[in-house]
């Protein structure tokens, strides 16, 4: 339910390649830094998301969601699942089309409220993982 294939066929080539990464530091021990890689090389822009606002691969980064100062098609959740369900609220406020949640990450509220609004999601799954499978 949370990863169906469709879905995440649907977010990974139809809905855009402005994907802001929610997380995404210059740690290069975070899962974060390598999914960034994978999803450039597959011709994703990635921004990274995090309170240092980081340049990462060449990006700037931003502090906030709210601080991108231009669309962002997918927003990408390597934040713990007790912090995600905020930051899907804020996906749904700078109208973004999708969120990801990453793998470990779940918030079944989150998921409800998110498809409410009419975006795309999936929990518990790796972009970095499915992508080449396309």
């Amino acid at each position: 339910m949370y990863g169906d294939p469709a879905t995440i066929r649907k977010i990974l080539t139809e809905l855009g390649d402005t994907w802001a990464v929610v997380g995404l530091s210059h740690n290069e021990d975070r899962a974060a830094y390598g999914v960034a890689r994978v999803l450039q090389r597959f011709g994703k822009r990635v921004v990274p998301v995090h309170p240092k606002a980081e340049t990462v691969h060449g990006e700037p980064g931003y502090p906030s969601l709210e601080a991108i100062p231009f669309a962002v098609d997918v927003v990408d959740v390597f934040v713990n699942s007790a912090l995600a369900g905020p930051v899907a609220d804020q996906a749904v406020a700078v109208g973004a089309g999708a969120v990801w949640f990453q793998l470990g990450v779940v918030d079944e509220a989150a998921y409800r409220r998110t498809r409410a609004a009419g975006l795309e999601m999936v929990m518990d799954r790796c972009p970095a993982i499915e992508i080449p499978a396309l």
